[in-house]
């Protein structure tokens, strides 16, 4: 594993911010090695929205072109709909912006395509079925590298992208606050047809108690069932069948296949969480994405703060490792860059939450009145702001590209 000799960086869990971080570093010259436990990127059910922001940041690099010759669908709007009618609430098409939508690709081949540009660097490497199992420690109980397994990789400072289950961020002593969570999502895929509704993207299907979330793909649609936290044993034993109702008379134009859906087999639980550790780092350790700040399913842009992340720390960590010494004042910077958006996106997911939680316990419909959602977004402008600040995130970071040499 140390045949090239000790790397600059380590990078733990090829998730967005991972690799984004790991390509960023290698191109800037720096010696980056990004472990990843699993054999290959295959995940379901995660996120699969790559933001204006993203796609306007991979352009920059000369990456979009490429990565958008994979199957993707373009989502251009997100909507409500409601018995009293469906209510647009963004426009992505009014972004002045050539990648003026909402890229829905399955995050495996984002991945895959990221990790083989990582191959064509000189000074990065992708190594899979490569599990971090510990921390190395030296003066002071700085952290100075990984333990894989019986081998160890030295390092000069380590990056932590391994999910909401960090195990990086376990063994660093750096536990997550729950800031609270109501529900959760119950995720299964059906097949598009050809008859489907062409204008439909990012849409939400509101019934009293549940509402069902659809994100569309090039060959099917995932649906999203949400469930209050903790109902998912109540649902199983209750069978597919309340879901499959649900899902019929709400989505009518699912009508047609909903019986696909035949067992809990077919489903993916997603738990909701909104959790964030107090100090994202400790000495030669960094926590970005979700090993930082869980960021709930609402608005999708869980990858959006991830790459946000990454942006921000490739920043920061390129001219300190190139001198070759990464300070607690350069981690706590990276940190204090991100963290007023990550308060900004869970403040108002929590708000979302607690709203959605005094819906069910008082009896009321889950969404607010349509009438009001009507008259708010079409005020002038009202669809193009909403697109823009789910597009971009607050204060999204800009790559200094110097940094890169090119």
């Amino acid at each position: 594993m140390n045949a090239r000799g000790p790397a600059r960086c380590v990078v733990v869990g090829a998730g967005p911010g991972g690799v984004l971080l790991t390509y960023l570093l290698g191109r800037a010259g720096i010696e980056v090695t990004l472990l990843e436990a699993r054999a290959d990127f295959e995940r379901d059910f995660r996120g699969d929205s790559l933001h204006p922001y993203t796609l306007e940041l991979l352009a920059t690099l000369g990456l979009a072109e490429d990565l958008l010759r994979l199957p993707h669908h373009r989502a251009r709007h997100f909507r409500f709909h409601t018995r009293a009618g469906t209510v647009v609430t963004a426009d992505y098409g009014r972004i002045a912006s050539r990648y003026n939508y909402v890229a829905l690709m399955p995050q495996s081949r984002f991945l895959e395509f990221m990790a083989g540009r990582i191959a064509e660097l000189d000074h990065a490497r992708v190594l899979t079925r490569s599990k971090a199992t510990g921390l190395l420690t030296g003066p002071a109980e700085r952290v100075s590298g990984v333990r894989c397994g019986e081998s160890e990789l030295p390092a000069d400072v380590v990056v932590a992208t391994d999910g909401r289950h960090s195990r990086m961020r376990r063994l660093a002593g750096l536990p997550a606050e729950s800031l609270g969570a109501t529900g959760d999502l119950l995720w299964f895929r059906l097949p598009r047809r050809p008859g489907d509704p062409p204008e439909a993207d990012v849409d939400l299907y509101f019934g009293r108690d549940h509402y069902v979330a659809l994100l569309g793909g090039v060959d099917d649609w995932q649906v999203g069932f949400t469930l209050p936290k903790g109902g998912y044993a109540a649902a199983r034993d209750a069978g597919v069948t309340p879901i499959r109702n649900f899902v019929a008379e709400h989505v009518t134009w699912l009508a047609d296949r909903v019986d696909l859906l035949t067992g809990f087999a077919q489903t993916t639980l997603l738990s909701v969480e909104i959790s964030r550790v107090a100090r994202w780092w400790r000495p030669g350790l960094l926590l970005l994405g979700d090993a930082a700040h869980v960021i709930s399913p609402v608005g999708g842009n869980g990858i959006l703060m991830a790459v946000q992340d990454a942006v921000a720390a490739a920043n920061r960590l390129i001219p300190p490792l190139r001198a070759g010494a990464v300070g607690d004042e350069v981690l706590a910077a990276v940190q204090s860059d991100r963290e007023p958006a990550i308060r900004r996106v869970q403040a108002q997911q929590v708000r979302t939450e607690r709203r959605t939680a005094r819906a069910r316990d008082t009896g009321r419909p889950l969404l607010p009145p349509t009438p009001l959602l009507k008259a708010l977004t079409a005020l002038p402008g009202m669809r193009a702001r909403a697109a823009r600040r789910n597009a971009y995130g607050p204060h999204p970071p800009r790559l200094d590209l110097a940094l890169l040499g090119s």
